[in-house]
């Protein structure tokens, strides 16, 4: 989330609010007060810097008001993909102290990372460990960090039917993490559907592509389809609990 940052009032150095001091001719007395003009333009100087660590603080101040955790939170019941956010300061120290968050709430990635900022505020530069996950492929789970080509690729994976998720379940089971752009695209470009087994996978491919359309059905029988699928998943396609995919 966004917010305006506050605006900082300049205000004027202290020589602009003091009376003009009277001209004087001795050079002892034109020594002191040109020490003294230097320290007040030094301190006129400096209230710049000062200001501006104030307008920091400020703008920490505008943070904490413009996010409401309970808004972010994981509820387990709605079982959307969630990751559970501490450090490892606190870790370190003993405390698991950190919050379910739910992926799917967060706008964009920058929105995810400013709240898990917000949520350990307390630190000055805080180092996450997402010490838990639920409801996304274990492939792209990782304790130390979470980016933001993994954080997209589990709000497209919540946007699937929960059929599509067991068949893209399978599919990372067997491809590997898939953190790649295209990893969405190839699964569909892959998937052939949910078979019982290879062979009843192989028989389908072989009405389909009317391989056996000459040949007579007394004939058929002798059509040794075990074997058939075995090459065929050799090299061409793969197995994956219950789901056959196209070897890319």
């Amino acid at each position: 989330m966004k917010y305006n940052p506050l605006s900082i009032n300049q205000t004027s150095g202290a020589d602009s609010t003091q009376a003009q001091e009277p001209e004087v001719k001795s050079f002892s007395s034109s020594s002191s007060n040109l020490n003294n003009a230097s320290k007040r333009e030094q301190s006129s100087s400096l209230e710049l810097p000062s200001e501006s660590i104030k307008g920091a603080a400020n703008d920490v101040e505008v943070d904490e008001q413009v996010f409401n955790l309970d808004d972010y939170k994981s509820d387990y019941r709605e079982g959307n993909p969630a990751v559970y956010c501490s450090t490892y300061h606190k870790y370190n120290c003993g405390s698991l102290e950190g919050a379910w968050l739910d992926i799917t709430k967060f706008d964009d990635y920058e929105e995810f990372m400013a709240v898990c900022r917000f949520l350990h505020r307390d630190e000055h530069d805080p180092e996450f460990m997402f010490q838990d996950f639920e409801n996304f492929p274990r492939e792209w789970y990782t304790e130390s960090g979470l980016s933001e080509e993994v954080f997209n690729n589990i709000q497209a994976y919540s946007d699937l039917s929960a059929d599509e998720q067991e068949a893209f379940d399978a599919f990372l089971a067997y491809k590997g993490a898939g953190r790649e752009d295209s990893v969405f695209e190839d699964f569909r470009e892959a998937y052939c559907g949910e078979w019982a087994s290879e062979e009843d996978f192989a028989e389908q491919l072989v009405d389909d592509c009317g391989l056996l359309s000459n040949v007579p059905d007394d004939l058929r029988y002798y059509f040794d389809f075990s074997k058939y699928a075995r090459d065929l998943f050799m090299c061409d396609y793969y197995f994956e609990s219950g789901h056959v995919f196209r070897c890319l």
